[in-house]
């Protein structure tokens, strides 16, 4: 990789009324993406990397790919003196990379550009004659582009990924969500969001499939919300030995701050982030500077198995891939008009050779419901009346109801897409034997019932 500074140069002082100031020579750079890697092991994401500057103790500026010839600009965390795994705080060219010999280049006119060798742009801060003097990498994570008074013309913080960083937010008027990239090797956007809305902050999957995100998880705030302004990523020291993380939401009806407590590490949090992974779960992870190999904790995870409220991992749209049978945390069957067969990675909702209603039927899925009955509303309707809906449907697979003892139901809508993933309620066990299992039928003492229906192809 090559680093090229501007030569020096014969330079004047000249005072110009209304003269735009302008990056000074020593400030600029550009950089090719070329040569060879840089030794980052272990580093998340098991890729190439090439690191350059800007750069401070626990940040540095880095191409990377996890497919060749396919990079993104990334920000990492992380010293390498510690031998404990980097990791990825900020992105600038999700699912646009770039190739081999594309540029970086931050100039006399103080814009930072990404583009691909022939020139072609990618990315840019769209900072060019603002009166920015220079770029740094501040000790809290955020890249700044700022100018002689050290105000920030361009932040990074204000185009979060799939991350927030201690201090960094999600805005009402700016970025208001976090998106999941989807695969560990595939840095694309994933199928799911965390989202700041006016009242609340919303876990959403969506893909091609789904007219509309569907949301899976709702974060409790301590007090009620009129409208929130910004939700920022928080770390506040307890006492000598704790500190507590927490979401904060400024709420423009209200002369106090809302928040919602996510944990407390036994360390300084200053260097923590919260991220929405690859597998639709929210975590944060938390770095000591005093540790070595054991750098990282991971000190909240939103969804986990032992929780007592109902919020595991189950609840994860694609935890069992399409159409999985869950029970705390483990994919246990998948459902068949025979009964339920032994899951594994090939379960999927059936496929129907034909949109006509004679060449298919529905079979019944008792004591099981969907990770969109909990935070999804829907519309009252008799269970025949929510069959034919289904029907005249050729892109539904599956009918979600919930039944009152009165007989009435409470449909969520038409299951469009190919993924209907059921979890095992804790008072309904399936019995499993060998390759093949089935769900207990209904107690009566229940008030009421989940139950899924789901089209099979008439053999």
């Amino acid at each position: 990789m090559k680093v090229w500074l501007n030569p020096l140069c014969l330079t004047l002082s000249t005072f110009l009324i209304g003269a735009q100031a302008k990056v000074p020579v020593d400030e600029q750079f550009r950089v090719v993406n070329e040569g060879g890697y840089t030794d980052y092991s272990p580093i998340e994401y098991n890729p190439d990397v090439r690191g350059f500057q800007p750069f401070n103790d626990n940040f540095r500026l880095c191409f990377y790919n996890t497919t060749p010839n396919a990079y993104t600009l990334a920000l990492r965390i992380g010293n390498r003196a510690q031998e404990s795994t980097l990791r990825w705080v900020w992105e600038a060219n999700r699912g646009s990379p770039v190739k081999e010999n594309a540029t970086l280049t931050f100039g006399e006119d103080g814009n930072l550009v990404l583009a691909e060798a022939d020139g072609r742009m990618v990315w840019q801060t769209n900072t060019a004659n603002k009166g920015a003097v220079g770029i740094k990498i501040l000790e809290n994570g955020n890249m700044v582009i700022y100018d002689n008074k050290g105000k920030f013309i361009w932040q990074s913080f204000d185009s979060p990924t799939d991350t927030l960083l201690v201090g960094q937010s999600l805005k009402l008027n700016g970025r208001n969500k976090l998106v999941s990239r989807r695969s560990p090797s595939v840095n694309t956007n994933g199928p799911y969001s965390l989202v700041m809305e006016a009242k609340k902050l919303v876990l959403y999957y969506t893909t091609n499939k789904t007219p509309k995100p569907i949301a899976y998880y709702n974060y409790e705030f301590f007090s009620k919300i009129t409208q929130l302004q910004s939700i920022t990523f928080q770390a506040q020291e307890d006492s000598d030995t704790t500190w507590g993380l927490h979401m904060e939401g400024v709420d423009s009806g209200s002369k106090f701050n809302v928040s919602t407590f996510l944990s407390r590490p036994k360390h300084n949090a200053t260097l923590s982030f919260i991220r929405l992974e690859s597998d639709g779960n929210v975590r944060v992870w938390s770095y000591s500077t005093a540790a070595t190999a054991t750098a990282w904790d991971v000190t909240y995870t939103a969804f986990t198995n032992d929780d007592t409220d109902g919020n595991d991992e189950c609840r994860i749209p694609e935890h069992c891939l399409n159409f999985g049978l869950c029970k705390k945390g483990q994919c246990n069957a998948c459902p068949s008009d025979k009964g339920l067969l032994g899951w594994d990675e090939t379960c999927k909702t059936p496929s129907l050779a034909s949109c006509d209603p004679k060449t298919f039927h529905y079979f019944k899925i008792k004591g099981a419901d969907s990770f969109m009955t909990k935070y999804n509303g829907g519309s009252s309707a008799t269970e025949k009346e929510c069959g034919d809906k289904c029907t005249r449907d050729c892109d539904c697979p599956v009918i979600n109801v919930h039944m009152s003892r009165r007989g009435t139901f409470s449909s969520l809508g038409s299951q469009k897409g190919d993924t209907a993933e059921l979890r095992n309620r804790e008072d309904f066990p399936n019995k499993l034997e060998g390759e093949t299992a089935q769900i207990e039928e209904m107690k009566d003492s229940e008030d009421q019932i989940e139950r899924l229906m789901s089209k099979e192809h008439e053999k």
